[in-house]
Protein backbone atom coordinates (compact mmCIF):
# COMPACT_ATOMS: atom_id res chain seq x y z
CA UNK A 1 0.00 0.00 0.00
CA UNK A 2 1.56 3.41 -1.10
CA UNK A 3 1.75 6.09 1.52
CA UNK A 4 1.19 9.73 0.49
CA UNK A 5 3.67 12.19 2.34
CA UNK A 6 3.40 15.73 3.21
CA UNK A 7 6.31 18.41 3.56
CA UNK A 8 6.54 20.03 6.92
CA UNK A 9 9.46 21.89 8.54
CA UNK A 10 10.39 21.28 11.84
CA UNK A 11 11.49 23.93 14.38
CA UNK A 12 13.44 23.09 17.61
CA UNK A 13 14.46 25.82 20.04
CA UNK A 14 16.71 24.52 23.13
CA UNK A 15 16.61 26.72 26.04
CA UNK A 16 19.03 27.79 29.09
CA UNK A 17 16.55 28.44 31.98
CA UNK A 18 18.33 30.40 35.06
CA UNK A 19 18.96 27.80 37.92
CA UNK A 20 17.20 30.59 40.18
CA UNK A 21 13.87 30.01 37.83
CA UNK A 22 10.87 30.03 40.24
CA UNK A 23 7.82 27.28 39.78
CA UNK A 24 5.77 30.03 38.56
CA UNK A 25 8.15 31.90 35.97
CA UNK A 26 8.66 28.27 35.01
CA UNK A 27 5.28 27.59 34.33
CA UNK A 28 4.33 31.10 32.71
CA UNK A 29 7.28 31.02 30.63
CA UNK A 30 5.84 27.47 28.94
CA UNK A 31 2.21 28.33 28.97
CA UNK A 32 2.88 31.71 26.97
CA UNK A 33 5.38 29.25 24.44
CA UNK A 34 2.45 26.96 24.06
CA UNK A 35 -0.18 29.38 23.90
CA UNK A 36 1.50 31.29 21.16
CA UNK A 37 0.06 29.03 18.43
CA UNK A 38 -2.94 30.92 18.37
CA UNK A 39 -1.45 33.86 17.22
CA UNK A 40 0.53 32.28 14.78
CA UNK A 41 -0.75 31.10 11.50
CA UNK A 42 1.01 28.23 9.60
CA UNK A 43 2.00 26.41 12.87
CA UNK A 44 0.22 23.23 12.56
CA UNK A 45 1.62 21.43 16.12
CA UNK A 46 3.78 22.09 19.58
CA UNK A 47 5.06 20.64 22.08
CA UNK A 48 7.40 21.46 24.97
CA UNK A 49 8.87 20.38 28.02
CA UNK A 50 11.39 20.31 30.86
CA UNK A 51 14.65 18.36 29.34
CA UNK A 52 14.72 14.92 31.71
CA UNK A 53 17.60 13.48 33.23
CA UNK A 54 20.90 14.96 33.13
CA UNK A 55 21.17 18.68 31.14
CA UNK A 56 23.25 18.55 28.30
CA UNK A 57 25.31 21.95 27.43
CA UNK A 58 22.88 23.59 30.27
CA UNK A 59 19.98 23.37 28.01
CA UNK A 60 16.88 22.71 30.52
CA UNK A 61 13.80 23.52 28.37
CA UNK A 62 13.32 22.46 24.65
CA UNK A 63 10.47 23.62 22.37
CA UNK A 64 9.37 22.24 19.47
CA UNK A 65 7.10 23.67 16.78
CA UNK A 66 6.03 22.53 13.03
CA UNK A 67 5.16 24.56 10.30
CA UNK A 68 3.72 24.21 6.99
CA UNK A 69 6.34 25.56 4.88
CA UNK A 70 9.78 27.80 5.25
CA UNK A 71 7.30 30.57 5.00
CA UNK A 72 5.01 29.93 7.39
CA UNK A 73 8.57 29.38 9.59
CA UNK A 74 10.27 32.82 8.41
CA UNK A 75 7.01 34.50 9.77
CA UNK A 76 7.64 33.01 13.22
CA UNK A 77 10.94 35.25 13.54
CA UNK A 78 9.27 38.30 12.43
CA UNK A 79 5.86 37.61 14.37
CA UNK A 80 5.11 40.23 16.81
CA UNK A 81 3.18 38.57 19.50
CA UNK A 82 6.03 35.69 19.60
CA UNK A 83 8.74 38.59 19.76
CA UNK A 84 6.71 40.29 22.69
CA UNK A 85 6.53 36.70 24.30
CA UNK A 86 10.25 36.14 24.30
CA UNK A 87 11.09 39.59 25.38
CA UNK A 88 8.61 39.30 28.40
CA UNK A 89 8.18 35.78 28.96
CA UNK A 90 11.32 33.40 27.68
CA UNK A 91 14.54 35.85 27.98
CA UNK A 92 14.31 37.33 31.12
CA UNK A 93 14.34 33.88 33.01
CA UNK A 94 16.89 32.06 30.04
CA UNK A 95 20.54 33.16 29.50
CA UNK A 96 20.77 30.78 26.52
CA UNK A 97 19.08 29.49 23.51
CA UNK A 98 19.32 27.82 19.93
CA UNK A 99 17.55 27.32 17.38
CA UNK A 100 17.58 24.10 14.55
CA UNK A 101 15.33 24.33 11.49
CA UNK A 102 14.90 21.37 8.72
CA UNK A 103 12.42 20.23 6.14
CA UNK A 104 11.26 17.00 6.67
CA UNK A 105 8.04 14.78 5.16
CA UNK A 106 5.38 13.14 7.63
CA UNK A 107 2.32 10.96 6.48
CA UNK A 108 -0.56 12.85 4.76
CA UNK A 109 -2.98 12.57 7.40
CA UNK A 110 -4.54 15.39 9.44
CA UNK A 111 -3.66 13.30 12.76
CA UNK A 112 -0.16 12.52 11.67
CA UNK A 113 0.55 16.32 10.21
CA UNK A 114 -0.95 18.24 13.08
CA UNK A 115 0.02 15.57 15.95
CA UNK A 116 -3.80 15.35 17.21
CA UNK A 117 -5.80 12.66 18.56
CA UNK A 118 -5.55 10.69 22.10
CA UNK A 119 -1.99 9.29 20.80
CA UNK A 120 -0.21 12.37 21.03
CA UNK A 121 -1.87 14.17 24.07
CA UNK A 122 1.61 12.28 26.03
CA UNK A 123 4.43 10.15 25.13
CA UNK A 124 8.16 10.91 25.31
CA UNK A 125 9.77 13.44 22.51
CA UNK A 126 12.87 12.64 21.61
CA UNK A 127 15.42 15.80 20.18
CA UNK A 128 18.50 14.39 18.28
CA UNK A 129 21.15 16.95 16.86
CA UNK A 130 24.53 15.73 15.26
CA UNK A 131 27.17 17.61 13.83
CA UNK A 132 28.62 15.62 10.63
CA UNK A 133 31.81 16.43 9.75
CA UNK A 134 32.59 17.72 6.56
CA UNK A 135 34.45 15.19 4.59
CA UNK A 136 31.09 12.62 5.51
CA UNK A 137 28.46 15.35 4.01
CA UNK A 138 26.93 13.48 0.94
CA UNK A 139 26.19 9.38 0.95
CA UNK A 140 27.45 8.58 4.28
CA UNK A 141 25.38 10.93 6.19
CA UNK A 142 22.05 10.15 3.74
CA UNK A 143 22.85 6.24 3.80
CA UNK A 144 23.08 6.81 7.96
CA UNK A 145 19.88 8.84 7.93
CA UNK A 146 18.01 6.24 6.15
CA UNK A 147 19.11 3.77 8.60
CA UNK A 148 17.64 5.69 11.70
CA UNK A 149 14.71 6.36 9.87
CA UNK A 150 14.12 2.59 8.67
CA UNK A 151 14.59 1.91 12.25
CA UNK A 152 12.22 4.34 13.37
CA UNK A 153 9.83 2.17 11.25
CA UNK A 154 10.06 -0.89 12.14
CA UNK A 155 8.96 -0.08 15.67
CA UNK A 156 5.27 1.42 15.26
CA UNK A 157 4.12 0.07 18.55
CA UNK A 158 7.01 1.96 20.12
CA UNK A 159 7.20 5.00 17.89
CA UNK A 160 4.57 7.32 16.41
CA UNK A 161 6.46 9.63 14.19
CA UNK A 162 9.97 10.44 13.26
CA UNK A 163 11.11 13.50 11.21
CA UNK A 164 14.88 14.16 10.18
CA UNK A 165 16.92 16.84 8.14
CA UNK A 166 19.48 19.50 7.41
CA UNK A 167 19.67 22.40 9.43
CA UNK A 168 19.06 25.16 7.14
CA UNK A 169 18.60 28.09 10.28
CA UNK A 170 22.97 29.10 9.89
CA UNK A 171 21.61 32.56 11.92
CA UNK A 172 21.26 31.06 15.10
CA UNK A 173 22.78 27.54 15.29
CA UNK A 174 25.82 26.80 13.18
CA UNK A 175 26.84 23.85 15.49
CA UNK A 176 24.73 20.99 14.37
CA UNK A 177 24.10 20.04 10.89
CA UNK A 178 20.95 17.83 10.97
CA UNK A 179 18.44 17.17 13.15
CA UNK A 180 15.94 14.63 14.56
CA UNK A 181 12.46 14.35 16.57
CA UNK A 182 11.13 11.40 17.43
CA UNK A 183 7.52 11.12 19.30
CA UNK A 184 7.56 8.22 21.50
CA UNK A 185 3.53 6.11 22.56
CA UNK A 186 5.18 6.45 26.36
CA UNK A 187 8.36 6.62 28.30
CA UNK A 188 8.46 2.79 28.64
CA UNK A 189 8.75 2.76 24.75
CA UNK A 190 11.54 5.14 24.77
CA UNK A 191 13.41 3.45 27.31
CA UNK A 192 13.14 0.03 25.20
CA UNK A 193 14.24 1.63 22.28
CA UNK A 194 17.12 3.25 23.21
CA UNK A 195 18.65 0.11 25.30
CA UNK A 196 17.76 -2.39 21.87
CA UNK A 197 20.61 -3.59 20.07
CA UNK A 198 19.21 -2.83 17.15
CA UNK A 199 19.57 0.74 17.86
CA UNK A 200 23.18 0.77 19.21
CA UNK A 201 23.97 -0.94 16.04
CA UNK A 202 22.79 1.77 14.33
CA UNK A 203 24.47 3.91 16.28
CA UNK A 204 27.72 2.55 16.34
CA UNK A 205 28.40 1.29 13.03
CA UNK A 206 26.44 4.46 11.13
CA UNK A 207 26.28 7.83 12.89
CA UNK A 208 28.95 7.87 15.30
CA UNK A 209 31.87 7.14 13.26
CA UNK A 210 30.97 10.31 10.76
CA UNK A 211 29.80 12.89 13.87
CA UNK A 212 31.98 15.33 15.01
CA UNK A 213 29.15 16.20 17.90
CA UNK A 214 25.75 15.25 19.48
CA UNK A 215 23.25 16.17 21.58
CA UNK A 216 20.15 14.21 22.41
CA UNK A 217 17.22 15.26 24.55
CA UNK A 218 14.34 13.91 25.45
CA UNK A 219 11.05 15.73 27.57
CA UNK A 220 7.76 14.18 28.45
CA UNK A 221 4.82 15.57 26.60
CA UNK A 222 1.55 16.59 28.94
CA UNK A 223 -1.00 19.00 28.21
CA UNK A 224 -0.37 22.57 28.98
CA UNK A 225 -1.41 26.22 27.83
CA UNK A 226 -4.85 25.39 28.07
CA UNK A 227 -6.13 28.83 28.11
CA UNK A 228 -4.82 31.38 25.91
CA UNK A 229 -2.62 34.07 27.45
Amino acid sequence: MLICSREVVEHICLLKANKNISEDEEKEMLDYLYTSQYQMRGMVAISLGQISGEAKEDYTHAVFMRFGSKEDLAKLYENPPYLQVMKKHVLPYCHGLMNVDYESEVEDDILHIFRKGEEYNYGVEFVLLIAFVEAAIGEAVEDALMSLQELTEEHPSLILQCTQGSNFNSKTSEEYTHGAVMRFRSSEAFEIFLSSSRYRDVWESKLQPIARKTLAIHFCVDPVGTEIM
